[in-house]
């Protein structure tokens, strides 16, 4: 078969991909690096999302982002405290109660405090844009597919929770089609309800019926196991949550034995996942058409990783670069702007879907 043919490419490396995304736009508060990001996303987005209703939804992401933009730079005016900088609103202070310690309403409000306030938004607003990027690009139920076995009970609540937003925007594409096709309430209080309860009502619907279709056709049903075998898969996991959480613990404490660090999560994760192998064996299912892995996926994977990876190589060696001073203009490297860039790899590696074919 031709990797080039129109096809839906296997959810889990859009996820990867906007993982890696979300990574790199943790590791910065950048703007000119959290924007390049935005602008990867959106491009990926524009060219390989399908006609599915969660194709749709990236755009709410968008305004969500927008909105904690917003809120973020709204709550550093209204707790500006004593922020030094610039003064660029001499606003009165409003005296709080001697228990609220720490806290300034109000105040004169600093041009470094204006920008800490955005750069810290736009880093939480990139990352939830790369979030609706893979729920934009990838087919939810198809994910639902690959989660492993052991996890198909909470891979159910996740799709239904995560196709709730898509939902949500093929909601409100037909209830808008609907209502332009008849009058009504011309009122703007009155119009908002007419259209938000509709909108919520299909929504939430659709999901509910999304959760019935997967508990008629079996998903997350278990089969019968001994009680050696629950034992064996219940210390398995305890194990590995035992040893994860030691070796996170010891690779965050500097102090700590370093045969406790990465070894011990190593240890940890091998465990965690014979108990996931485990517990999977209870499950009893089938797979109709499986979704297999190849070059695309790779190449889409790999992708992600790699802005990731630069991301966090700046993260640790240009650190003026990762986290610029409020007081000056930001600057990019021509490694960063490289690394970012990489994410565009995705549109190239990644065949149409067949929607658009």
């Amino acid at each position: 078969m031709n990797a080039r043919l129109p096809r839906d490419l296997h959810p889990v490396a859009w996820w990867l991909w906007a993982l890696g995304l979300a990574v790199a736009a943790s590791l910065t508060t950048n703007p000119l690096l959290l924007l390049l990001l935005v602008g990867v996303a959106t491009v990926v987005v524009t060219a390989r999302r399908s006609a599915q209703p969660w194709g749709a939804s990236f755009r709410l992401y968008v305004i969500l982002g927008v909105v904690i933009v917003v809120l973020r730079v709204a709550f550093r005016v209204l707790f500006a405290g004593t922020y030094p900088g610039t003064v660029i609103l001499d606003l009165p202070e409003v005296p709080l109660p001697d228990w609220v310690l720490g806290f300034t309403l109000l105040g004169p409000l600093t041009r470094e405090s204006l920008l800490a306030g955005l750069y810290d938004g736009m880093r939480l607003a990139t990352i939830v844009i790369c979030v609706g990027a893979a729920n934009s690009l990838a087919n939810p139920k198809r994910l639902l597919r690959s989660v492993p076995p052991a996890l198909y009970e909470i891979g159910t609540a996740l799709v239904v929770a995560v196709t709730v937003l898509p939902q949500f925007a093929e909601s409100v594409r037909r209830v808008r089609s609907a209502q332009a096709l008849r009058a009504g309430e011309t009122g703007r209080v009155r119009r908002l309800r007419r259209f938000l309860v509709p909108v919520l009502e299909d929504a939430l619907e659709r999901s509910l019926a999304l959760a019935a279709g997967m508990d008629t056709r079996g998903y997350g049903r278990s089969g019968v196991a001994s009680r050696a075998q629950r034992r064996v898969t219940g210390a398995l996991m305890l194990g590995g949550l035992v040893g994860v959480c030691v070796g996170v613990y010891a690779v965050l404490d500097k102090t700590a034995p370093r045969v406790l660090a990465l070894p011990m999560l190593l240890v940890g994760v091998a465990v965690a996942v014979a108990g996931l192998v485990s517990a999977g064996r209870r499950v009893q299912r089938t797979r109709y058409r499986p979704d297999r892995w190849r070059g695309p996926e790779v190449a889409v994977m790999a992708s992600g990783l790699g802005v990731a990876v630069v991301g966090w190589w700046v993260n640790r060696y240009q650190l003026p670069i990762a986290y610029p001073d409020v007081s000056a203009a930001p600057e990019v490297s021509l490694l960063a702007l490289v690394g970012g860039v990489a994410g565009v790899l995705a549109v190239l590696a990644a065949p149409r879907p067949k929607e658009l074919a």
